[in-house]
């Protein structure tokens, strides 16, 4: 499907006109269009994207534009999008999506798209957002790892997904990580800790994986050496010096994480409910 059908023309919003582009950016033009974010949307896959200003009929400033990336499948799309989404302010558009005065994001298939209003207008921004979306034919479901993560004490729109150094680190490669919130009894909001899920080719690549973790806690942190762990022997608990208290656990072709919590016990019950749920 041409990006460029995807543009909308006669079916936009009353009082509105386009008056720029279509314009299509290339992996060797996108450098002039959104020269300091470039190299993130490369990281993520960028394929295509293409570029369109309207402009309100009685009110020349007020302008919205539109981009939409082609990221070359919905794992990348959704990864760009949990890069840039702020915080949780659903949309209703697409697989996720964000909104607020002036902005609008969602992405649908292997597609982000991205809106942006000179003025305060988030009614406006929805219709062209619809308008976008209803053009949009793939229809892939959200990548399967973020059905994973437990839904009980995250914190809303905090899942992200990175191409590469997952928690910071080059041996952990791609994943995804969730920010929660560590509650104890008779006490407000506590502290923030992660969930994490590195991704590797296969088990031998995770174990190996988790070997190196463990060395490198050896060297600049600290490894529990006290009681078995309760979550099996491919698991390491630890303290890393950059993310607090850990536990890292090996599953299939993953490796599973929590990091940064204060108290095992106030955390445990969603760690043990992420591993069930990863398959």
């Amino acid at each position: 499907m041409p990006l460029e059908s995807l543009i909308p023309k006669k079916d936009i919003p009353d009082g509105w006109a386009l008056i720029e582009g279509p314009r299509i950016y290339t992996k060797k033009s996108l450098f002039e269009h959104i020269d300091g974010q470039a190299e993130l949307f490369f990281k993520y896959g960028f394929q295509r994207s293409v570029f369109t200003i309207y402009q309100n009929r009685e009110n020349s400033d007020h302008q919205i534009e539109l981009d939409i990336y082609d990221m070359g499948n919905v794992l990348q799309a959704f990864g760009i999008f949990s890069r840039f989404r702020a915080e949780d302010r659903v949309l209703g558009i697409g697989l996720d999506s964000y909104l607020d005065d002036q902005s609008a994001l969602f992405y649908k298939g292997k597609y982000f798209v991205m809106l942006y209003s000179t003025e305060s207008n988030p009614s406006v921004l929805k219709q062209f957002s619809m308008a976008v979306s209803l053009k949009i034919t793939d229809h892939s479901p959200p990548p399967k790892e973020i059905g994973y993560f437990p839904k009980n004490g995250s914190k809303p729109g905090s899942i992200q997904y990175f191409p590469e150094g997952l928690l910071g680190y080059q041996f952990l490669k791609r994943g995804f990580q969730g920010t929660y919130i560590e509650k104890e009894e008779n006490k407000g909001e506590g502290k923030e800790f992660h969930l994490l899920l590195a991704i590797f080719k296969n088990p031998q690549e995770a174990i190996s994986a988790l070997k190196v973790f463990r060395d490198n806690l050896y060297k600049k942190g600290k490894i529990d050496r006290g009681s078995p762990s309760p979550f099996g022997s491919n698991a390491l608990k630890g303290e890393d010096p950059y993310q607090g208290r850990v536990i890292i656990v090996q599953k299939g072709q993953y490796l599973l994480g929590i990091a940064g919590f204060e108290k095992e016990k106030t955390v445990e019950d969603h760690f043990k409910e992420f591993i069930r749920n990863t398959r």
